[in-house]
């Protein structure tokens, strides 16, 4: 073998050496990519059903001292016990808030402050705050589901899954409210 012929020979072999350490180094950020996106994915799901899991809560806290406060319901506790109770679970809430504004994009924040927004009123009627009929009552908790489904649809597009349920038909069903009463 002369010389040129070993030079071109080292040269294929350095060559395929820096050729197959690049594949490997693009494979393994790949990979490394990958894990953080799957892993902060996690999170998020985490997160968002955490935040709704808590809205359901503060919802629920504010429907049974409504309730209470409104002679529609009897409980064992005390209308103080139950404000207590709401004060705790919109607590845990607002914590649970500022972790979707930690890792949720804008759509799922923005979705998020309709959320809080809509459970404040309905917080505000059922503490009494705000004076507001049942109709009122009413309209304040559609109006808190339809931005919870709006939190939702915005979750699932920020976690890329697929499918809808936005609309009318969804919206109208699960509000279960108690019925009117005569003269309200």
């Amino acid at each position: 073998m002369d010389t040129a012929t070993q030079l071109i020979t080292i040269a294929a072999v350095l060559l395929g050496s820096l050729t197959t350490y690049a594949t490997n180094q693009l494979v393994e950020w790949s990979k490394r990519r990958e894990t953080r996106r799957v892993r902060w994915d996690e999170r998020k799901l985490d997160a968002y059903a955490e935040y709704i899991g808590q809205v359901r809560a503060v919802i629920h806290a504010n429907v049974l001292l409504y309730e209470v406060s409104g002679g529609m319901r009897a409980m064992p506790r005390s209308e103080h016990e139950l404000s207590m109770d709401l004060t705790e679970a919109s607590a845990a809430q607002s914590i649970a808030f500022e972790r979707v504004m930690l890792l949720a994009e804008d759509s799922v924040v923005d979705a998020a402050h309709a959320v809080q927004e809509a459970t404040a009123a309905i917080g505000w009627q059922a503490r009494g705050v705000v004076t507001g009929s049942l109709e009122d009552w009413r309209h304040l908790n559609s109006a808190a589901f339809t931005a919870i489904n709006r939190f939702h649809q915005s979750a699932r597009a920020d976690l890329g899954v697929s499918g809808s349920f936005e609309g009318e038909q969804h919206s109208a069903r699960g509000l279960l409210l108690p019925g009117s009463r005569a003269g309200e």
